[in-house]
């Protein structure tokens, strides 16, 4: 972790917000550890033969973290970075995610230590239906459920989904979800999580008394879920005043055309480039004055180090675990807002619960039909963390995870401990 922050682990970051949570909650503290740790962690070793004719051994990962709510759900990502303690954090922080909005889904994560930039489509594929071979019978519809996530995407869930249907010897479309639509995917999928961030900003506008229209906006990372996040905001009337992804940034006061920018983005892969907006230092993104902040890229790039000069009203949170223990702190006592990624991303999961529903039956629903229901799930869960909060007067993180801990020791101690 890079900053003043002292080394933490991203696991050891997930687990220090559940304690943060734990300890204002009356439950037994072996109950606690149980709710804590990941069930499962498998590590695998997969060979590949690449174009050239060479072979390779990738390392990869599947947690499942609980299924005591439900199968397993979570993304699969393709990252040189992937670590198993990366993927059993994302693991715990799906577990909450999907009991905070009050979906029947457990948490899981998966990944492959690998740099997809490097890799041409077909070992890409060859890579994949070797993960998914190994784990024939760990996933499963019942079971634990993929989805795409950091350098995936459609295309692999579909070669996912190929090759446990193989396995089976008969298609099943609800093994994944993030699916293209004319395999069994839902129309709204792709939006969801951006659309779940727009919906808990204009929760936390009207709570602050902030006006949509006018709305200063830094959107951190202009992926899928940074560009959507954008796009609909501005849409609200929001001015989306800087953007950054991984290669720059750019800013100007007035607002950036944002449709302009993802014409640019669609045929560059990258802002860099973009006229209508003056070049801005990637350094200094994060603490541009703002309303609101939305970190939409990857963990821990909220840290201690920059968190005391971060000037938004409040951050939402896109990515997953995008702010560090100790700043989270340092926020809390500026009075910054923040919403929580296990509430704030969750419009990804929902949908793909969407998704998994119109799978089982056979059934498909119009988008509008599919927003409307999202939009149903993101403000009542929003009110729920919003209320807890005020009520243990503690921030909206702890009290989303007071909401999602409780949920799970809940259906525990319903289900009790199997002997």
């Amino acid at each position: 972790m890079k900053g003043t922050d002292i080394e933490i682990s991203t696991f050891e970051n997930a687990m220090k917000q559940f304690d943060d949570a734990a300890k204002l909650l009356h439950i037994d503290r072996g109950l606690l550890e149980v709710i804590k740790r990941p069930r499962r962690s498998i590590i695998l070793e997969l060979p590949v033969t690449m174009d050239d004719g060479s072979h390779r051994l990738f390392v990869g990962y599947r947690v499942q973290h609980s299924i005591i709510r439900g199968p397993g759900k979570g993304g699969i990502r393709f990252h040189p970075d992937t670590t198993l303690d990366e993927v059993q954090a994302l693991a715990a922080w799906m577990t909450f995610k999907c009991a905070v909005v009050g979906i029947p889904f457990g948490g899981a994560k998966g990944g492959i230590r690998c740099d997809p930039s490097k890799m041409s489509k077909a070992e890409l594929e060859r890579l994949t239906r070797r993960y998914t071979a190994e784990l024939i019978d760990v996933i499963g519809p019942d079971r634990d459920i993929p989805a795409p996530d950091v350098n995936t995407d459609e295309q692999v869930m579909a070669w996912v989904m190929d090759t446990y249907s193989m396995h089976h010897r008969r298609t099943e479309t609800a093994v994944v979800t993030g699916k293209p639509v004319i395999m069994g995917g839902s129309l709204g999928r792709r939006e969801a999580t951006g659309r779940g961030v727009q919906y808990c900003v204009r929760g936390m506008a009207k709570h602050l008394g902030l006006p949509m229209k006018g709305l200063e906006v830094v959107v951190q990372g202009f992926g899928n879920v940074g560009s959507v996040a954008a796009r609909l905001l501005a849409k609200d009337g929001c001015r989306i005043v800087a953007v950054g992804d991984v290669h720059g940034a750019l800013y100007k006061r007035e607002g950036i055309d944002i449709e302009a920018l993802l014409k640019h983005t669609a045929k560059q892969k990258t802002i860099v480039g973009f006229k209508g907006a003056a070049k801005l230092d990637l350094e200094k993104l994060l603490t541009t004055k703002c309303d609101v902040l939305i970190p939409a890229a990857l963990e821990n790039v909220i840290t201690g180090k920059i968190a005391p000069n971060i000037k938004a009203k409040f951050v939402a949170e896109g990515a997953n675990g995008p702010t560090t223990p100790e700043a989270d702190k340092i926020l809390a006592k500026r009075h910054i807002y923040v919403i929580p990624d296990i509430l704030c991303n969750a419009g990804g999961v929902t949908v793909s619960y969407f998704e998994w529903v119109q799978d089982r039956i056979g059934y498909f629903w119009e988008e509008t039909e599919v927003n409307r229901r999202l939009e149903l799930i993101m403000d009542r869960s929003f009110h729920e963390v919003l209320a807890v909060a005020e009520e243990y007067k503690t921030t909206m993180r702890v009290a989303a995870f007071m909401l999602a801990i409780r949920r799970v020791a809940d259906v525990i101690n319903l289900r009790g401990l199997y002997a």
